[in-house]
């Protein structure tokens, strides 16, 4: 299917033909003619398949093609979309405001890190589709900063991981203030369409139609998997072999503990690889900067847990590391769906060392095959020295003379009776 045979308002026409965008993926093509017409919907589909484009399309014709609701304020979004990371957020906000550019709507996103009065001041003027996480969202709900009795359409965006994340409460808490079931529209997508995410979509959503665009393999088509038997030892010196072979350009790195990537980082550096970090403890404006740099090339490796597993669109991510298997097997479907994207190839590699080689058998059972081996030869072991001298070791700080005690008794014992 075409996007010029769908009904959709000539300025979102315009900019969809200068994106360069002509036939529908096949989650498009599933969800843009039943949402577009009215219903309720909640999909699954593969990471990267274009579930974002489908659902502000959406919005922004509803918002077009329907007069807003009597009494509703400047301030009060016709459009809810709620995003469980602020990465996700940010994405989204971009993507809508390529999408929306000939459209005249005005759009918001919130999301924590970043300056607080500056997201709240936009409040006082306009506000048609508002993006945000949960928490920021309620917290500006809370202050009646906007309301939502007037809103039109609500979007929730990876609600799975909405589960995952403790924030499916703050979901209901809108649900609950928007217009009744009948009289709004409600959009949701998930990477699985497990039972909690049903019973959330059939509680709070007008009968909506379910839809699975692809079945079959669930992990992105067009994916070389690799898999390594390696010992704890061994993994440093058979990244930094693959790294150097494959000639890697812009690749991702996945580790499960935030202190083992800083250690990791580190020893990249050394190895004279250009390396960025994302952890959930990197403050946002870093986190935005280190994306950015990663999306221009100034990065070629890009280290994070699994808070850069979803939601992420980057182009051009050709090799995807797992050098520590996930412990979910969900999760691994997630990290390996940052490359092969958009019809794209790529090359995952993962290793199995004795500490996280347990979740191997539950993610060959999710994926539903098994991840090709590979063998580590003799020559990967040897890398030789690093290129960069370790960085100096800051300099203790001398001790502080301890202060008299002031207390009453023997000098500098326990007080006498």
């Amino acid at each position: 299917m075409q996007f010029d045979e769908l009904d959709i308002p000539e300025p979102i026409q315009r900019a969809i033909t200068e994106l360069g965008f002509t036939e529908l993926t096949a989650v498009q093509e599933q969800v843009l003619p039943r949402t577009l017409a009215g219903e309720d919907l909640a999909g699954q589909g593969r990471t990267g398949t274009g579930k974002t484009a489908a659902f502000l399309i959406t919005a922004f014709t509803k918002i077009m093609t329907t007069p807003a609701r009597q009494g509703r304020m400047p301030n009060h979004p016709r459009a809810l979309i709620v995003a469980p990371t602020r990465e996700l957020a940010v994405q989204i906000y971009n993507d809508a405001v390529v999408l929306g550019k000939y459209t005249g709507l005005a759009l918001h996103a919130v999301y924590g890190g970043v300056d607080y009065d500056k997201q709240r001041k936009a409040f006082d003027g306009t506000v048609d589709v508002l993006i945000g996480t949960p928490g920021r969202l309620l917290d500006y709900f809370k202050q009646h900063c906007y309301g939502l009795k007037h809103c039109d359409m609500m979007i929730v965006d990876e609600a799975d991981r909405m589960f995952d994340l403790g924030f499916i409460r703050d979901i209901r808490y809108f649900f609950r203030r928007l217009p009744p079931y009948d009289q709004r529209q409600a959009l949701l997508f998930s990477a699985t369409l497990s039972y909690r995410v049903l019973e959330l979509a059939y509680e709070h959503m007008n009968n909506p139609v379910k839809v699975q665009a692809e079945t079959g393999e669930i992990s992105a088509t067009g994916i070389d998997e690799a898999l390594y038997n390696v010992s704890m030892e061994e993994k440093f010196p058979v990244l930094v072999s693959l790294l150097r072979r494959l000639d890697v350009q812009r690749g991702m790195i996945f580790v499960n503990e935030k202190r083992e990537i800083e250690r990791l980082v580190s020893k990249l550096t050394r190895y004279d690889f250009s390396v960025g970090a994302l952890s959930g403890d990197v403050p946002q404006r870093k986190r935005l900067s280190i994306l950015n740099s990663f999306t221009s090339g100034k990065i070629k490796l890009l280290l994070a847990t699994d808070v850069a597993s979803r939601g992420l669109h980057i182009e051009g991510v050709t090799h995807v590391f797992n050098y520590d298997l996930p412990q979910d097997a969900e999760d691994y479907v997630h990290r390996i769906g940052r490359t092969a994207r958009a019809g794209a190839s790529g090359v995952a590699v993962s290793f199995s060392c004795e500490r996280f080689c347990f979740g191997l058998p539950d993610i060959e059972a999710f994926v539903g095959h098994r991840i090709p081996l590979a063998s580590v030869d003799d020559g990967m072991m040897d890398i030789g020295p690093p290129l960069k001298p370790a960085p100096p070791k800051s300099e203790k700080v001398a001790a502080r003379p301890k202060k008299p005690s002031h207390r009453r008794g023997r000098p500098g014992g326990r007080r006498t009776a």
